[in-house]
């Protein structure tokens, strides 16, 4: 099997550079081949614009990327990371939890990679049927608050919230089939008892990410929404929710498994 490792922290040396050395050597061990888009050493460029589409403009940015995309004449940087993405069984995105999100720059690999006509589309199925199906993803990001903090009831809110625009907005929206997130809390001034228990968590990971069950996710096609042409959108049909869940939960057919 071949795995794609997009790793994105600024410091070699840190926790998340030591995660993603580990994860090369790990993933390698059990036999498969793996490929880096180490973001900072490859000083991606983080701002998606016209200049990634070799003079082709309008009639909007969107459509824009989609006809420089099928006319082949997308920069070369951002063809080399959608043909690794082609290419790979396995996708971890890999990166420090800042502000909530991803860093600016693993954003911009995302607004610059996933373009109109390759990885969505007016045309193209969506949410557990795009064109990236049949590959599995795994986000694995590491926060300096504590565990109790990423709650239900924490200050900064539960976990699967903040993670949901990526495992769902982009990943399955696009086809993934996404494994469940490996996040470590309290990641700062770690003794190497501390880091040896996230290593080794993570390695386990690793060892399971061809094995391990994706999350439920309901498929826009598979009939628990009302479809595109409803007059509200694509909503979750009434009565098929899990008793007890509302917000992003609903979106998963067995919320105990998100």
């Amino acid at each position: 099997m071949r795995a794609l490792i997009v790793y994105a922290h600024p410091d070699a040396n840190s926790l998340t550079g030591s995660l993603k050395d580990l994860a090369v050597s790990a993933l390698r061990a059990d036999g498969h081949e793996v490929v880096v888009s180490d973001l900072y050493a490859m000083k991606w460029q983080s701002a998606a614009d016209y200049t990634d589409f070799d003079g082709i403009t309008g009639p909007d940015f969107m459509h824009a990327s989609g006809t420089a995309y099928e006319s082949g004449r997308l920069n070369a940087d951002i063809r080399s990371e959608q043909q690794k993405l082609l290419d790979a069984d396995l996708v971890v995105l890999l990166f420090p939890l800042w502000w909530f999100t991803v860093p600016a720059i693993l954003k911009g690999w995302i607004d610059r990679v996933f373009t109109y006509g390759f990885a969505y589309g007016a045309d193209i199925p969506r949410y557990g049927d795009g064109p990236l199906a049949g590959k599995r993803a795994m986000v694995a990001t590491l926060t300096g608050g504590r565990a109790g903090h990423y709650t239900a009831r924490g200050v900064n809110g539960p976990t699967d919230d903040l993670l949901f625009p990526l495992n769902h907005g982009l990943l399955h929206f696009t086809g993934f089939d996404v494994l469940p997130p490996f996040v470590e809390h309290s990641a700062v001034h770690l003794d190497d008892q501390s880091y040896n228990g996230i290593a080794e968590r993570f390695r386990q990971r690793l060892d399971t990410a061809f094995t391990t069950e994706p999350i439920p996710y309901r498929s826009e096609a598979g009939g628990d929404y009302t479809g595109l042409t409803h007059p509200d959108g694509s909503e979750l049909i009434p009565g098929l929710e899990t008793p007890g869940t509302s917000g992003f939960a609903l979106h998963v057919s067995d919320p105990t498994r998100s």
